[in-house]
């Protein structure tokens, strides 16, 4: 490595993107091409980052595998920064074992953090979980040890596991000291201030405040019977009966609760569930044949029973019936939980994170930006989203988890 190359590798790793580009930017030797790449990155230039990228690791030739696998590695970084997440996952895979047949268990480590960085934006916890146990974080260097912690710990906090959180923010912010990266000081930060934020609603008759999510999780921890409007569930102790896929029987089910321990009206039901502008015999049937439904889900759970003018709902051991609602009701704020994260993401991006067509995903960007909660730059496959003021709440449970919804 000549003294350039070398000085232009130090700038970069010290967080000095144009004092890289002042050494090697008339150069087009592949490793000048592929220093160039990452310091465009880090100036936000993604289109020109990975166009010198994949020159670089055209130009590097079949023979030096090596070099390679760390290009494609620098674009895998690159492409989920840019929340690209249509990116090929098998490439990264394919470099990964490349570096750990070649002995660089530096850069293995961090590609096998960049795929699990990608599960867990794209709800595969389960998956993230196992991988993220089968990691050996020891070969890490202060930045990627940060990222590392910072996987933990979004980890963690999707499965409500506060402390295990706030222990490994703490373990990030310590590394992001030693790194010397502001970027990665913003990312703890950000990160940490979801712990004191607003995380959801407690409805439970009359009253309506907002929780913390320790307090959300010492909420699942106790007896009482939850409908979930955040999973679109009903949850008591360690039983969860999943309705994400059958949201007339939840929105039975929560009204139930809300009005819980009164009854709920016939007209009030169909109303809610139906979105009946006025209720028929029709409709009161079809009342019946889902309250049957919801009575066989939540067998052992609750009984739903019949009185005068509508049903109420009884938990079977008396325990107290809660809602647990978003801290804010829009049918696009999951769109909104995405966008939270300070990047700028694609459209199609948040179509795979969200489990939604890219079409569906359009509208409700669409409907976001008519009301200047969202905005967007770039044209055609170029054109990128965020979010210009961060919404004021915690956004871990309006993201999906697939494992907890199937």
């Amino acid at each position: 490595m000549d003294s350039l190359i070398s000085a232009a590798a130090h700038a970069l790793a010290a967080g000095d993107p144009l004092g890289a580009l002042n050494r090697v930017a008339l150069r087009d030797d592949p490793p000048a091409l592929a220093l160039r790449g990452i310091a465009m990155a880090r100036l936000g230039d993604v289109i020109r980052a990975k166009a010198l990228l994949r020159q670089a690791a055209r130009s590097f030739g079949p023979k030096a595998a090596l070099a390679r696998a760390r290009c494609a590695v620098a674009e895998a970084e690159i492409a989920l920064a840019a929340r690209d997440l249509s990116w090929p996952t098998k490439a990264l895979a394919e470099a990964r074992e490349v570096l750990e047949q070649h002995g660089d268990r530096t850069n293995a480590a961090y590609a096998r953090s960049l795929e699990i960085r990608r599960m867990v934006l794209v709800g595969h916890l389960d998956d993230a979980e196992r991988a993220l146990a089968e990691l050996d974080p020891s070969p890490l260097q202060p930045a990627a040890r940060t990222i590392y912690e910072l996987i933990v710990a979004g980890l963690a906090l999707r499965r409500l596991q506060t402390k295990a959180a706030r222990a490994a923010l703490e373990r990030a912010a310590r590394t992001a000291r030693q790194a010397r990266s502001p970027e990665l000081h913003a990312e703890v930060e950000r990160l940490t201030t979801t712990l004191s934020a607003p995380a959801a609603r407690l409805i439970e008759g009359a009253a309506d405040r907002l929780l913390q999510l320790d307090q959300v999780e010492a909420l699942f921890r106790s007896d009482a019977l939850i409908i979930d409007a955040c999973s679109l569930s009903v949850r008591q102790s360690h039983r969860t009966v999943p309705l994400a896929r059958r949201p007339v029987l939840f929105a039975l089910a929560r009204r139930l609760a809300e009005t819980a321990p009164g009854d709920a009206r016939r007209a009030d039901l169909i109303a809610h569930a139906f979105r009946g502008k006025q209720a028929d015999e029709s409709h009161r049937a079809r009342l019946r044949v889902e309250i049957g439904r919801v009575r066989r889900l939540l067998q052992g759970l609750a009984d739903v029973h019949a009185t005068k003018d509508g049903f109420e709902l009884r938990p079977c051991r008396n325990q107290h019936v809660v809602v647990l609602a978003p801290p804010v009701e829009d049918e696009n704020a999951p769109v909104l939980a995405c966008l939270a994260d300070g990047e700028a993401w694609s459209s199609s991006g948040l179509a795979l994170a969200l489990g939604e067509s890219q079409r569906t995903v359009q509208r409700a960007l669409d409907a976001l930006a008519l009301t200047g909660k969202v905005q967007s730059f770039g044209r055609g496959r170029a054109q990128r989203w965020t979010c210009p003021v961060v919404p004021e709440f915690a956004t871990s449970l309006l993201l999906p988890a697939w494992s907890s919804l199937d």
